[in-house]
């Protein structure tokens, strides 16, 4: 049956797949409409390149490419462009993490420091300052997971000297790690799995999946269908291609395959419901204005009115007026990506881009094609005036208001 649908999807545009799109809010809109939309915005916001999908009740119900993929040589967009995927790396990641949890290999809350006797000599930075911290024998993957441990974002980055330390008491807080989770697939390559994370994931989730456009590293099969990454001013930045395996954000993607990753979540084909629920469960709540910077003491409103907290790789929505949600953002050079899904209906949103314009365009798409008015706007760092104020975006040309 998937090889059919596959094999109609080649020769049928893929608007055509609903004649309604149904949206969280109870509204619904036509294929037709939807385009018309996402073609406004993206060209409104200068966004090189867009793939969308809309999962509906699990299964996947519009898919869309928009603009180019390589501007130079005038190549389109396709939902099965490779697409840097960014920081949504860290939520399959865990994903493939709580399938070893299943197979009782790996314990949530062992400490690293007991799964690891020899301690991190090898690891990408230097960790002599955080080892000889006693805090760290205290840190466990379920921190690591949900961004509890107190680590910082990236080591070579927000520490001047390179070296990795803990910046406040394990458990006690959130703040977005990516070196958490680098960390932990150290400690599973090293001490659990002894291969490659690429080579695990590979095998126990890409592949069964038929994921055939998704990798952590760079193969020249996706040479035929790169998705290059520009800047806000449309300025050539990078070629999609990562060669070293990060569980941070190395994968690369396309639409198609997030959905089909999606599908098979929902219809329990990775994990069992109770894992995934227990994926899905809050770790700790979050009442800081801004996920960046990751220390900022601020506070307000906005998160708790919705429930905002983190669960196991995802971030989590407990308690809108559409149910509750997770979601994962992917941002990068050249790369703005967001998948958000409402568990009542298990409905979803997958937007991936190949431009620094990307996060302009996420508010006004989400609300007018999905009808969310849920994800916390201010916080995510996604309202309008937030993205061009940006340091990283620098636009060299004017955009709409």
């Amino acid at each position: 049956m998937r090889a059919a649908t596959a094999a109609l999807a080649l020769l049928l545009p893929t608007s055509l797949w609903a004649q309604t799109l149904h949206r969280i809010d109870g509204t619904t809109l036509s294929p037709n409409r939807a385009r018309a939309i996402a073609d406004a915005e993206l060209a409104r916001d200068h966004v090189t390149g867009a793939q969308i999908a809309l999962l509906h009740n699990g299964r996947t119900v519009w898919t869309y490419a928009y603009g180019l993929r390589d501007v130079e040589h005038h190549l389109p967009m396709t939902p099965d462009t490779y697409t840097w995927a960014a920081s949504i790396t860290k939520g399959v990641f865990a994903t493939w993490v709580m399938t070893l949890v299943e197979q009782h290999r790996l314990d949530l809350d062992k400490p690293i420091a007991e799964t690891m006797p020899g301690g991190l000599s090898s690891y990408y930075h230097d960790t002599s300052l955080f080892t000889a911290d006693p805090r760290y024998r205290r840190i466990t993957p379920r921190m690591l997971l949900s961004h509890t441990s107190g680590l910082c974002n990236y080591a070579p980055a927000d520490m001047p000297d390179g070296k990795l330390r803990i910046l406040f008491d394990p458990g006690t807080r959130y703040a977005y790690s990516g070196e958490g989770l680098t960390l932990l697939q150290y400690v599973i390559e090293q001490a659990i799995t002894h291969e490659p994370l690429e080579t695990s994931m590979q095998r126990d989730i890409f592949a069964p999946l038929g994921m055939d456009t998704t990798s952590l590293t760079w193969n020249n099969r996706f040479l035929s269908n790169n998705a290059v990454r520009y800047g806000a001013s449309e300025n050539f930045l990078n070629y999609t291609r990562k060669d070293n395996a990060r569980a941070s954000g190395s994968m690369a993607t396309s639409v198609n395959d997030l959905s089909r990753f999606l599908e098979a979540l929902f219809a329990n084909r990775i994990l069992k419901p109770a894992t995934r629920d227990q994926m899905l469960a809050p770790q700790i709540s979050i009442r800081a204005a801004h996920q960046f910077p990751t220390l900022d003491p601020a506070t307000s409103e906005e998160g708790p009115r919705v429930g905002l907290s983190y669960g196991l790789g995802w971030g989590l929505l407990m308690h809108t007026k559409f149910g509750p949600a997770f979601f994962k953002e992917g941002h990068g050079d050249g790369a703005e990506n967001y998948l958000i899904c409402f568990t009542r209906h298990n409905d979803c949103m997958i937007l991936l881009t190949n431009s620094d314009n990307g996060e302009l365009a996420f508010r006004p798409l989400l609300e007018q094609l999905f009808g969310d008015t849920a994800t916390p706007w201010v916080w995510e760092g996604y309202t309008r005036e937030q993205v061009l104020a940006n340091p990283e975006h620098h636009p060299q040309t004017p955009h709409s208001p």
